[in-house]
């Protein structure tokens, strides 16, 4: 009998059911297998006669997940409507893991109830791969290089690929890297020198996994990092391969830790910016499916976008420390000896991207055992704010040396930061933080116990009183420095003994949190509450005051104020008669021996007589002599006239003109200093510690 038509079209669509070269497959309403064409055999790993009548999922290791699928038969049953369902599992047959496109039917018989479904595979692995690469990409983009922490970036590439590119991932930098060299990376005979930055393992078994976070590690040359390194290209390499068994086996607890796992698929990339090795990223995977070449390229992009954002924090990192120790260098180095405060000082540097600020503090022994107490802030960070603050500081220093009033320093100051701007504008390279800069100058003064304060559009102080409360000096702050124009007011008051002065720059009280009211407030609460010694509170205020990562560099000074009793000062108005200067001496004299002074007496005298003598002949009423015992000998000679004496050198035949020169010559310093009445010229004579008050 001939096939009719219809024989020869079920003959053909049975052949293209079986001959597909996709997984097909018919499960009755139980989900039990009814028919399976040679793909699904094959990825079943069985035949067809054995899987007719067997509930799926037979045959499925039990690690295998495969409720969806099963979930997504029984609805296309029960419902009757087609569906869709995509799964990444393991098939029987395979080790891999697959992505599956699984498109599910209902099968009906004559009377249009569903008898079966229908149940088709795509294996789709390539194209979620692919879009799982684009998706790594695409999230290194914007999780790599957060900051320009070079532990942090490490951390964030080790992140990025563990579990779900890689079993471990480790980060490994040449040692000269951390330190912003760039040196060839191997030793003498080929081996590299690296220390551990990050790693991630998905289970502690991971045998990179015992090198500790910044150790270093000697790698030989045969070994896929140190081969990594010197090609420049990555590595693919695992069990099975020579060099890597014996890189493995020459460190017991790794071969240990290697022993197990079945297989271990390792690639070594290189990590490189801008012509520099940096260093090695290395990949491990203990699953069944080992690195391929499309692994190895995604790998190789995701190290250049890393080793980028590492040689950016490692050019970060160089900056901050040569601007750092460029501030270090600038700012004080010790206590300064003096009488007149109990001081302590802290400088703290921002550790945020936009680099070391120009903050800085100073404390100047003055004469008359006063002391100049300064802190400044120049606008800007980097080395070149470092180097402005270098320049002010040094401004501050000369002119602190003059003995000019606060407001007066101020004045000159700023005319000279108008001045390094005009030198900027008329050729020379400008400086970032040359005007915008704030100080802030504050002169105490023992004897008198006054303070005496001008702002040049920096903070006011704030003062501990010894009866525990607290208030901000009111002070007229001038304009910032380089504005020019306008005058700067000088604000005296009288302090008790023991008053502490708290001197800061505004990265203290200001964040983005609050404004600088509320931190003053907040400053002034913590210097009540606190009643250790002055290096413990600020500590405290430091650690009260600032998040862990401040955003501005912070200058704090806290000084407790002291005072020269009678005792230790003595003073006596003298008449505008040349017969009064050897009383003059007779008083300083005697002084000196009540003091216990006898040793100083010749060069006292000597002083005395050549002062009293200049104020009396080239001077004018008042007249005033005036001794200080501190940790020198200091006498003062003031007179009414504000013209103050030259040191010359005398000729031959000059009968007078050496008695300054005499006086220099036989002090450790001299000068002068102008008051509002007139000048007073000093002169400090150095004494033994046993004398010292």
């Amino acid at each position: 009998m001939e096939p009719t038509r219809e024989d020869e079209d079920r003959e053909l669509a049975e052949q293209a059911f079986r001959q597909a070269s996709f997984s097909m497959s018919v499960f009755d309403t139980a989900q039990r297998y009814v028919r399976l064409n040679g793909t699904a055999c094959q990825v079943m790993g069985v035949d067809e006669e054995t899987l007719r009548g067997q509930v799926f999922p037979y045959g499925v290791p039990p690690d295998v997940d495969q409720r969806g699928t099963i979930e997504a038969l029984r609805d296309v049953a029960a419902t009757g409507k087609p569906a869709h369902y995509e799964s990444f599992t393991r098939a029987p047959s395979g080790l891999r893991e697959h992505a599956w496109n699984l498109e599910l039917w209902p099968i009906r018989d004559a009377a249009g109830d569903v008898c079966a479904v229908g149940m088709a595979g795509f294996d789709s692995s390539e194209q979620h791969w692919a879009r799982q690469r684009l998706a790594i990409l695409d999230e290194a983009a914007v999780t790599i290089g957060r900051s320009l922490d070079l532990d942090r970036t490490a951390q964030e590439l080790t992140e990025l690929v563990v579990p779900r590119f890689a079993d471990f991932a480790s980060v490994d930098l040449l040692e000269a890297v951390m330190r912003g060299d760039e040196p060839p990376y191997a030793g003498l005979d080929g081996s590299v020198r690296l220390r551990r930055l990050a790693h991630r393992p998905t289970d502690h078994g991971a045998p990179e996994a015992i090198t500790a976070l910044g150790a270093t590690d000697t790698y030989p040359p045969y070994s896929p990092p140190a081969r990594a390194l010197s090609t420049g290209l990555p590595v693919l390499s695992g069990s099975g391969d020579e060099d890597f068994d014996r890189w493995i086996a020459a460190v017991p607890a790794r071969a240990e830790r290697l022993s197990r796992h079945v297989g271990i698929s390792l690639m070594a990339v290189p990590l490189t910016a801008r012509g520099a090795t940096l260093g090695v990223a290395v990949l491990v995977r203990t699953r069944p499916d080992a690195f391929n070449q499309d692994d190895c390229a995604l790998a190789k992009d995701l190290a250049g976008r890393a080793a980028l954002c590492v040689d950016n924090a490692r050019r970060y990192t160089r900056e901050r420390t040569t601007a750092l120790a460029l501030q270090e260098s600038l700012l004080p180095r010790g206590p300064t000896q003096q009488s007149a405060v109990d001081v302590a000082c802290r400088y703290l540097p921002t550790d945020s991207r936009a680099g070391i600020g120009g903050d800085w503090f100073d404390i100047i022994r003055l004469s008359g055992a006063r002391v100049g107490l300064v802190v400044g802030d120049v606008v800007g960070h980097g080395i070149q704010a470092s180097a402005a603050m270098g320049r002010l500081r040094t401004a501050v220093q000369t002119l602190a040396d003059v003995d000019l009033p606060p407001d007066e320093l101020l004045a000159h100051l700023d005319d000279l930061v108008l001045r390094l701007g005009g030198d900027a504008e008329n050729g020379g390279r400008p400086d970032a933080g040359e005007t915008g800069a704030t100080c802030l100058y504050a002169v105490y003064d023992p004897v008198s116990r006054t303070l005496a304060v001008a702002s040049a559009g920096h903070p006011p102080p704030v003062l501990l009183l010894p009866d525990g409360t607290t208030r901000n000096v009111d002070i007229s702050a001038g304009p910032v420095l380089g504005v020019g124009g306008l005058p700067f007011e000088t604000t005296e008051l009288e302090l008790p003994e023991g008053t502490l002065v708290a001197l800061y720059t505004d990265g203290l009280t200001e964040s983005s949190d609050r404004d600088q009211d509320i931190g003053t407030t907040l400053l002034r609460q913590t210097l009540t509450d606190s009643h250790s010694t002055l290096e413990a509170r600020c500590d405290q205020v430091l650690s009260t005051l600032l998040p862990d990562h401040p955003r501005d560099d912070v200058a704090l000074v806290l000084a407790r104020t002291k005072a020269l009793d009678a005792d230790h000062v003595q003073a006596w108005d003298l008449p505008a008669d040349v017969t009064v200067v050897a009383e003059a001496r007779r008083l300083a004299t005697a002084q000196l021996q009540a003091w216990g002074l006898e040793e100083a007496g010749f060069v006292t005298e000597l002083v005395v007589s050549e002062l009293v003598t200049n104020a009396i002949r080239y001077g004018a009423d008042p007249i005033q002599l005036r001794l200080i015992h501190d940790r020198t000998l200091i006498c003062e000679v003031s007179d009414g006239n504000s013209t103050s004496p030259h040191l010359r050198r005398a000729r031959i035949y000059d009968e007078g003109g050496r008695g300054l020169l005499l006086v220099a010559q036989l002090t450790t310093s001299w000068g002068t200093r102008h008051t509002a009445t007139g000048k007073t010229i000093w002169a400090e004579q150095a004494l033994p510690p046993t004398l010292a008050p």
